[in-house]
This record gives C-alpha cells, sequence and structure tokens, in this order.
C-alpha cells in the first residue's frame, strides 16, 4: 500500500520532472544489463544534469562519480533511488540533508517509514516508480 505522503498523481509528477533540473542517481552501475547506469544515460540525453552516486565506482558511462549525496557539489532536484528497500532510509536522511527537492524510489523500491520521514521534511516523494517509464508517458 502507497502512504499519503506519496505523489502517484501523472500531473504532479510531471511537474516535478518539468522543474528539475539536477538528478542524483544512488546505485548508478556502470554495468550495461543494470536499469540504474542506462536511465542515467537516459536522463542526461534528456537534458538533466545527473550525478551517479556509488562508493564502488570512480565513473559511471563517463560521469564522475561521488561516493555519497553529500559529496555532490550542487543542489540536487532528485534523488532517484536504486537500492534495496530496506536501504533507502540513510540515502532518505542524506537527501534531506542536503535539500533535495524530491526523492524517487524506483520501480519495486518501497519503503513507507522512509517515505514519511522525508514528506515530514518537506520533501516530496514518489514510490515504486520507474523515472524513464514516467518520463516517456508524461514528458512529450
Amino acid at each position: 500500500m502507497i502512504g499519503k505522503s506519496v505523489i502517484t498523481r501523472d500531473e504532479d509528477i510531471r511537474l516535478i520532472l518539468a522543474s528539475a533540473k539536477t538528478i542524483a542517481v544512488v546505485g548508478a552501475s556502470p554495468k550495461p544489463w543494470r536499469d540504474s547506469g542506462s536511465i542515467s544515460m537516459f536522463l542526461i540525453e534528456k537534458g538533466y544534469t545527473v550525478y551517479p552516486v556509488n562508493p564502488n565506482y570512480q565513473e559511471v558511462y563517463g560521469v564522475k562519480c561521488y561516493p555519497d549525496i553529500k559529496s555532490i557539489p550542487a543542489k540536487i532536484d532528485i534523488v532517484d533511488i536504486f537500492r534495496k528497500s530496506e536501504e533507502v532510509e540513510p540515502i532518505i536522511d542524506e537527501a534531506i540533508s542536503v535539500g533535495a527537492k524530491c526523492v524517487w524510489m524506483q520501480l519495486g523500491v518501497v519503503n513507507e517509514r522512509a517515505a514519511t520521514k522525508a514528506d515530514t521534511a518537506g520533501v516530496k516523494v514518489i514510490m515504486d516508480r520507474c523515472i524513464a517509464v514516467d518520463h516517456r508517458a508524461l514528458m512529450r
């Protein structure tokens, strides 16, 4: 079940995508079979400034990779999370601490407690949705 704090209306999601300029992709990977890398590239092609976040890599598809969100030298609009549901809460805490506007938990990632924490802090929450699928559907 998706809680009250989670944004689900297409128009609200479209507005978030339209206003965002910077996206941190947590769990980004250079492995071609991982969605996190291909979606990072998709977002770059759509004009967003993407900051891959993964302490295991120096770069992802030629883009400098950061060990954590707080290391990114820019204001972040969306934190796009490609991690297991049980690993989301510390990422949400970090997103709140840097003043991110929105946290986006990818398809299959659901954490009600973390979503409530973000919402309480004034951070918009999208959960269990693919940012690339929504972009293709809503940003024509």
